[in-house]
């Protein structure tokens, strides 16, 4: 077996939380099985995970850095470096200008826009934002500055640095830039980005995360509250400084992970994708090893302060194999009864449903798993540790048959 894909579902309780909201300031939900569901964004769940910072982070790992997303990074990474070291405002502003729009595959139109929404004044208060938030990787705001400290120097007035940069550009520091390896950021690797750019590499997500939802029907209720204000009540005053409700909701969530390895070693070592099992596969094994745990540890949330959102999963059930990948929402199609026991019937559901698709079209992967509680309803055999399920799978990435 080559491993080609590995599959992570878990089951995760939480008890009176806002995990996440929509614009209205409720929890988000989903219709699934005629029944309506509670359900987690998988933006919000990645976001949670790529800026976890506590141990075993995808921050920790040697050598890499994660990307830099926002709408001020030129102006952070290139502009300012630029005028710290004395180069002449106007023309810094004019070349690193030149550079978004040439890197971002801008329009006239919008990079007049830009270029007239940036403050015009002189002096160091300039700065430029580009209209929606970028990915980019440090190797390439590093490449950027060294290629704008180039242009500088041979730009004598601002009107030529768009030119010097269009012919730059031409020869080789578009094709330079595509060729730096993992140069997107580690995150971008994993999850991809999206540029319009072709300049920019745009980038495939190697790992792809599904809505989580509750494999039961949303269970959510007004919270109402009240705050007193104790200055007024030192003075013998009744009544409330504040008033107003929040939903909260309780649920059991199904959550689903796919890693296409050949892809995520590919984004991570800057090889094709058919050459994965020739290159050091040793990053992505570690990736994966981290995220198995983060996904299993790290919880999304609103309203930290007062719900504290923190929860472990309850079930963490590995695949691995080489065929198409495929979710065990299903197992959830008919709401799972909250009664007697929850999670003993959602484990039994789950479990009636791996052996149907085992029937049906044979077992096509090795499994894995970590479990609490009445792991038997499972049927899936003995359950490990964290640690040692993180471990088997990082070692199926350095295995090849």
């Amino acid at each position: 077996m080559k491993n080609e894909f590995l599959q992570i579902h878990t089951l995760t309780s939480y008890p009176a939380v806002l995990l996440n909201r929509d614009d209205a300031g409720f929890a988000k939900r989903i219709p699934f099985g005629g029944v309506v569901r509670t359900r987690i964004s998988s933006q919000c769940l990645k976001r949670h995970w790529r800026t976890y910072s506590g141990q075993g982070s995808l921050q920790e790992i040697e050598g890499t850095d994660l990307s830099i997303r926002s709408r001020l990074s030129f102006n952070e990474f290139v502009l300012k470096p630029l005028l710290e070291e004395g180069v002449d405002n106007s023309i810094a502003v004019a070349v690193v200008q030149a550079i978004v729009s040439k890197v971002l595959g801008e329009s006239e139109k919008a990079r007049k826009s830009r270029t007239e929404a940036s403050d015009e004044e002189e002096g160091e208060g300039t700065v430029l934002q580009t209209s929606q938030v970028t990915v980019l990787g440090r190797p390439e705001l590093r490449f950027l500055l060294d290629t704008a400290r180039q242009v500088c120097s041979e730009a004598d007035d601002p009107k030529n640095a768009t030119k010097i940069v269009n012919d730059l550009f031409k020869k080789e520091t578009g094709k330079n830039l595509k060729g730096l390896k993992a140069a997107s950021g580690l995150d971008a690797a994993m999850f991809g980005r999206m540029v319009t750019s072709d300049i920019l590499t745009r980038g495939d997500a190697a790992i792809h995360v599904a809505h989580a939802f509750t494999v039961h029907g949303e269970s959510s209720e007004s919270d109402y509250f009240s705050a007193v204000d104790d200055l007024l009540a030192a003075e013998g005053e009744l009544g409330s400084g504040h008033i107003n409700s929040v939903e909260l909701n309780s649920g059991l969530y199904y959550g689903y992970v796919v890693v296409d390895v050949p892809l995520l070693v590919s984004n991570l070592e800057g090889c094709e994708r058919d050459d994965w099992q020739r290159v050091d596969r040793s990053l992505a094994a570690e990736v994966v090893k981290r995220l198995i745990s983060i996904i299993a540890t790290v919880s999304p949330g609103a309203k930290l302060g007062s719900t504290a959102p923190h929860s472990y999963a309850q079930m963490v059930l590995l695949e691995a194999g080489d065929t198409q990948p495929r979710t065990l929402a299903n197992a959830f199609l008919e709401p799972v009864s909250e009664s007697p026991n929850l999670l003993a019937n959602a484990y039994r559901a789950l479990g009636y449903h791996i052996a149907d698709l085992d029937r049906a079209y044979g077992k096509t992967s090795e499994r894995r798993l970590m479990c609490l509680g009445p792991v038997e309803e499972l049927q899936e055999g003995q359950s490990l540790s964290l640690e040692e399920l993180s471990k088997w799978a990082s070692g199926k990435i350095m295995e090849i048959k």
